[in-house]
């Protein structure tokens, strides 16, 4: 049986930091800089996220007080984004939030982050009320399985599929991440799979195949 590959659900963390829409500026610094967050979902009624205050959006009220700045400059700032001059977090909020879903691969919450430029996004259920957070330190989280563990996976799900008949033959060995994969098989074809597929468990850094066909075979 193929394991199941990790969702955003396993990394994930479950307590999560937010605000309520009428939260002022100085309660949204006060909770980023209390638990060391960067950014806060902003939640109303059951939990639903309305948006996410980023310390983005924060900067420009301070980038507008910038007082070496030309009246002209900053009134062209201000009309360009009205965040400069709002307190509360449903006006500094970013909206609609980039969510994700906790049943979401780890793939794919890594492209949400890459493609709307963000580092962490609010994991929801399906009517919208947060279960969790999730950032890009999370997504690395797999990258901290044992050795043992990423070998004894490489070895049930790649090697006794694609070497039913000379999987004992077959050497997996992993040191930081790096799966080595050496010895003699009989369908050499299968070969560059098998390396594709050790490289796509979750995990593992690089893969180093030093297969050969049987000879004969």
């Amino acid at each position: 049986m193929t394991s199941q590959p990790f969702t955003v659900a396993d990394v994930m963390t479950k307590k999560v930091v937010a605000v309520l829409p009428g939260a002022d500026f100085k309660e949204i610094v006060t909770a980023m800089q209390r638990w060391k967050v960067t950014a806060v979902p902003v939640v109303e009624g059951e939990g639903r996220v309305r948006g996410v205050v980023s310390e983005a959006d924060l900067l420009l009220k301070e980038e507008f007080h910038d007082h070496r700045l030309g009246l002209l400059e900053q009134l062209r700032r201000l009309d360009a984004t009205a965040k400069a001059g709002s307190r509360r977090a449903e006006d500094l909020m970013t909206s609609p939030a980039v969510t994700v879903t906790p049943e979401a691969s780890l793939p794919q919450a890594a492209r949400l982050m890459a493609a709307h430029g963000v580092k962490r996004l609010p994991v929801v259920d399906a009517s919208g009320a947060i279960q969790g957070i999730v950032s890009r330190s999370d997504l690395l989280k797999v990258f901290l399985r044992s050795d043992e563990d990423l070998a004894t996976e490489v070895r049930h799900e790649v090697i006794e599929h694609l070497f039913p008949l000379s999987r004992r033959q077959v050497d997996v060995r992993v040191d930081a991440g790096v799966v080595t994969l050496s010895g003699e098989v009989r369908d050499g074809a299968l070969v560059p799979l098998a390396a594709r597929l050790a490289r796509a468990v979750e995990g593992v850094v690089d893969v180093r195949c030093e297969l050969t066909a049987q000879e004969g075979a």
